[in-house]
């Protein structure tokens, strides 16, 4: 940000997090509601917000979208985990019932709100804070269901008892025998989804893509392109990551 008021930029545009609310109990959640910080990620993001508004307060430009967990192009992962046991034809296990609502976004929607935000007419609302997130979403076990039929592998989901799971994967985190960390498991079975009023009503966004069409948008890119998907594993969003225990875990589903 110092080198941006030095160049002169006329505007910047932060990628935050959803992860900033923590995990709260009401849903839609508002830009207006509190900062709780869940972990590194969560509490990093909160203090990279506190640093554009401290900017935006001295006059310099600079706006923050929130998106939700967003999917694409090169976002893997978890979701290379999803799509290669969704390949296979195996179950898909969820953490609990599947019948909360976990909104996700198209990593296009999201591109599209950047744009908005850099290149509106309307100089307050470049310097604002939005939420991003898909317009249309279901339940867990009704999108990912329509993942599944549209690979036609077989694959389906298959919901599995919430306190049991996160146990043990919080047992197999702690061994470091389980790719899957606090943030996925904790929160999968938790309603997640944010109010995108204000993103629509000031910078005239909305985003074309559902819950489950970014999930078979990606999926196909997936499926697509998993023969030049770099080798090798990692732990970013980037990569494929090593399975671990999961491997083992996949034969029997």
């Amino acid at each position: 940000l110092d080198r941006s008021v030095v160049a002169g930029v006329s505007r910047v545009a932060y990628v935050s997090s959803t992860a900033v609310y923590g995990v709260p109990k009401v849903h839609p959640l508002y830009e207006y509601y509190p900062r709780v910080g869940v972990g590194d990620y969560g509490e990093s993001k909160i203090l990279a917000e506190t640093v554009c508004d401290e900017y935006r307060r001295n006059g310099h430009p600079v706006g923050v979208i929130r998106p939700k967990t967003f999917i694409g192009p090169y976002r893997l992962g978890v979701f290379q985990i999803l799509f290669d046991w969704i390949e296979g034809g195996h179950r898909i296990p969820l953490v609990g019932s599947g019948r909360n609502r976990y909104q996700l976004l198209d990593v296009e929607d999201l591109c599209d709100a950047f744009y908005r935000m850099i290149t509106t007419g309307d100089h307050d609302a470049a310097c604002d804070v939005y939420n991003a997130g898909a317009f249309e979403y279901g339940r867990v076990i009704d999108d990912v269901g329509a993942l599944c039929d549209h690979a036609g592998t077989g694959s389906r989901p298959l919901p599995l008892p919430a306190a049991p799971v996160i146990g043990a994967l919080t047992l197999l985190d702690a061994m470091g025998l389980s790719p899957l960390y606090k943030w996925v498991y904790g929160t999968a079975h938790t309603d997640s989804f944010v109010s995108t009023d204000k993103i629509r009503e000031r910078l005239g966004w909305m985003p074309r893509y559902s819950n489950a069409a970014a999930l078979i948008r990606s999926y196909d890119w997936y499926m697509e392109n998993r023969g030049s998907i770099a080798t090798g594993t990692g732990v970013t969003h980037r990569v494929a990551w090593d399975q671990g225990i999961l491997k083992i875990i996949k034969k029997f589903m």
